[in-house]
């Protein structure tokens, strides 16, 4: 079992950044891959940055690309997510989320936190 708790949401004006985090616990080697997700009202779960363990390529979704930034500490079992010209539409709950294989582009994933709340004002 894993074990993700994420923190560092919160509000902030469009154009502030936010940084996310999320502590690993449990059976850390079965978190080969790993991401950000959000959901916003009304709308379904998207993926928002996605990273394998010991790679240098990351996914972004197309509208955060050039302004989020994930990052994973594999000695402190962290994963992180650097928000940046934070616009109003990326207002939602992000969860964290790992798989122990498989393609990291693929869902479902296997463990969830229990996600942190981002609101951006205009």
């Amino acid at each position: 079992q894993v074990h993700l708790e994420e923190s560092g949401g919160g509000s902030v004006q469009a154009g502030g950044s936010l940084r996310l985090s999320c502590a690993v616990s449990g059976h850390t080697y079965a978190t080969n891959c790993m991401g950000w997700f959000r959901q916003a009202p009304g709308k379904e779960r998207e993926r928002v940055a996605l990273i394998r363990i010991g790679d240098i390529n990351k996914f972004y979704v197309d509208s955060v690309k050039g302004r989020f930034t994930i990052s994973r500490d594999n000695a402190k079992n962290t994963l992180d997510l650097q928000m940046n010209s934070l616009k109003p539409e990326d207002t939602a709950i992000y969860y964290c989320a790992a798989k122990a294989s498989g393609s990291c582009l693929a869902t479902p994933y296997d463990y969830w936190g229990h996600g942190t709340q981002v609101t951006v004002s205009s």
